[in-house]
């Protein structure tokens, strides 16, 4: 199988999700928990927190953004990883889909709509409604019956601003000792502030660590949309027989805890990732994926951005952003799908599609 791909269950692991037909979604949504300052490094400033997701699935479909005028990267080259996305669904020529369940600002794009409100600050009010909970989970879960009639794969993947803080809320309250153990876009990830959260959020709802014995409860309290949809689409497409990858980093943990408590079998699903998350030394996601459903493997892929000649690319093994928008997935997709897609084929594709967006875009903005 390709080199570039692992498996924390063994080389045998990765034929089983190696698929000629995958397709791929990305789930956008919102929570007002990532106004909370210094909590995100998603958008170049404060108020262009809520266009992260938009500009990210626009950029998926177009190579540039319609919600906002700047290119999306940081100021210092530093892109969204949608980048990844986009080279590997286009190197493996995987058809993709975005789901918008309750982003803020709406993308210029065709997209499937699960109805949802953007997310609450979990530090002021609960997340969400129980009933907005389960609609996500009901509509997640018709659709995703629908995507294993198209594919014998489908991979999620997901951008939601300050997603890891609303993924540790929810962990801890399950009673997962997550503390110090979620990712984050920046290489010092703030755990002190995103624990400081947590813990203003639980004094809010009046429970302690452990309290709360259903995930679903504690979504509402204190998650976001993103996360009962990722496990409704997830459970649909196991229960028609497909094969199912939750692409990204430890938010995903929150999608296996709702699986486990439904009693979904699992056999059928892993996570993939990006090596930069999976040996992050800031974060676990390896030991949180065994602590909650040891029977998953974790799949991670390594694009070689170290040996990038794009300062901008070689950020990403560096420890900034290392995964979002389901780029480790999609890789993974992408190359276990077509053996001839190597590292160097796909850093070579990484590199000229940073050069045509990104760098296109700064020229012409530093021009006019």
């Amino acid at each position: 199988m390709h080199r570039e791909v692992s498996s924390s269950l063994g080389r045998d692991t990765l034929r089983q999700f190696a698929s000629k037909n995958p397709i791929f979604t990305c789930i956008i949504s919102y929570t007002a928990t990532s106004e909370i300052p210094g909590i995100t490094i998603a958008g170049a400033a404060p108020e262009m927190i809520q266009y992260t997701s938009p500009a990210d699935a626009e950029f998926l479909y177009y190579g540039r953004c319609k919600c906002i005028g700047s290119v999306p990267a940081t100021p210092d080259g530093k892109p969204t990883p949608a980048l990844i996305t986009r080279t590997a669904l286009r190197l493996g020529n995987i058809p993709a889909l975005v789901i918008d369940a309750g982003s803020k600002v709406k993308p210029s794009i065709p997209l499937i709509s699960l109805g949802l409100s953007p997310g609450e600050n979990i530090e002021l009010r609960d997340a969400m409604p129980p009933s907005d909970v389960k609609q996500a989970l009901d509509h997640g879960r018709v659709l995703g019956k629908e995507l294993a009639k198209l594919s014998d794969m489908v991979v999620i993947g997901e951008s939601i601003p300050a997603g890891t803080t609303t993924a540790l809320a929810v962990l801890v309250a399950l009673g997962i000792n997550a503390k110090f153990r979620v990712g984050s876009s920046m290489p010092v990830s703030p755990h002190e502030l995103k624990n400081k959260v947590v813990s203003a959020a639980m004094k809010r709802a009046g429970v302690k660590a452990g309290d709360v014995g259903s995930p679903l409860e504690a979504i509402s309290l204190f998650g976001d949309p993103m996360m009962p949809a990722m496990a409704g689409v997830a459970e649909g497409a196991l229960s028609e027989g497909g094969k199912v990858m939750l692409a990204g980093g430890t938010q995903m943990a929150v999608a296996l805890s709702v699986l486990k408590m439904k009693g979904i079998p699992m056999k059928r699903l892993c996570v993939g990732s990006t090596r930069y998350i999976a040996r992050d030394r800031t974060s676990d996601l390896p030991g949180l994926v065994r602590e909650i459903a040891p029977q998953v493997p974790l799949l991670y892929c390594d694009l070689h951005l170290d040996r990038s000649s794009k300062p901008g690319l070689r950020a990403f093994a560096e420890g900034f952003v290392k995964e979002g928008v389901g780029a480790g997935g999609a890789s993974i997709a992408a190359m276990l799908g077509n053996q001839k897609i190597t590292g160097r084929k796909f850093l070579n594709a990484l590199e000229k599609e940073y050069e045509s967006s990104i760098e296109a875009a700064f020229e012409s903005k530093a021009s006019s």
